[in-house]
């Protein structure tokens, strides 16, 4: 087998400290490589996701993003656009719009803004893709999940379909802490694509916690996860329960410490965004 240099990094997400967010495997120029190639460096790599930057199929996209978990290939996700953009742009990467870079992947395109802190670092937010199933969920899919993260019917606030593309589901529990309490046991062959969220006492430095868990797709906990994060503040501006702003805190439960601001503008639009620092880079051979 003839193997071939590509750019990489390993950029984490949704921290201000390095590997206390969420990493996601970044291949840059990775046009050439067939799926199967890609779902195996995704299944060596291990991470949560591994993306692969192609050139664009559309003169409206700056670049093509594929996503791919250990189990398989994602149409979205939040903190692999969040952390691709990061590698692109560091890489040299020029958008066609200033500030602005435009990704295609399976959902369509998704605007990333590109604003500088005062100390030089990228603050990168995307604009949240719509959801395509929302509602209440079914009684039985609703007593499974209960169930599996151990809690009674009376704990939940409510419950919502929220999926913008890998088939979440949220639960709103009654406190952070109880998000925090959690120890689910899923089936072998759970589909599940499971949110959890629950909010702070007034004055705490987050506004909600968030878990996130995947055994769908062979991740049980994902650390931060950018598409959970979107269509669960779209659900939240839209029922009044959050309103402007807010943060989300993630990862707690596994020693890390994510944190994500949300918002929604004039128009409607949530804004996903939070710190990304490259910690590995250099190239790898695929």
């Amino acid at each position: 087998m003839s193997l071939q240099a590509r750019r990489f990094a390993q950029v984490d997400v949704f921290s201000h400290t390095p590997y206390l967010g969420n990493p996601v495997a970044v291949v840059l120029e990775a046009d050439g490589l067939s799926g199967e190639e890609m779902q195996r460096l995704a299944r060596w790599t291990n991470l949560s996701e591994t993306t692969f930057v192609l050139k664009p199929t559309t003169d409206d996209a700056d670049y093509r993003l594929r996503i791919f978990t250990p189990g398989g290939e994602l149409p979205f996700a939040g903190h692999p656009t969040l952390g691709s953009a990061h590698a692109w742009l560091e890489n040299g990467g020029s958008p066609k719009k200033a500030g602005k870079v435009i990704q295609e992947c399976a959902v369509g395109l998704v605007t990333i803004t590109n604003e500088q802190s005062e100390d030089g670092r990228m603050m990168l937010a995307f604009q949240a893709p719509e959801t395509v199933k929302t509602g209440p969920l079914e009684p039985a899919l609703l007593a499974e999940i209960v169930k599996a993260i151990g809690v009674s019917e009376a704990d939940v606030v409510a419950h919502q379909y929220v999926d913008n593309g890998p088939g979440w589901v949220c639960i709103q529990l009654k406190s952070a802490a109880k998000v925090l309490e959690v120890q689910p046991v899923f089936d072998a062959d759970s589909t599940l694509m499971l949110g959890l969220v629950g909010a702070y006492p007034e004055g705490s430095a987050a506004h909600f916690e968030l878990r996130a868990f995947g055994p769908k797709i062979g991740v049980y906990e994902d650390p931060v996860t950018g598409s959970l994060n979107a269509s669960v503040a779209q659900w939240l501006f839209r029922t009044g329960v959050a309103s402007g702003s807010y943060l989300a805190s993630q990862g707690g439960a596994l020693g890390r410490e994510g944190i994500i601001a949300l918002s929604v503008d004039g128009k409607g639009d949530v804004w996903v965004g939070g710190p990304t620092v490259t910690c590995v880079s250099g190239e790898i051979r695929i």
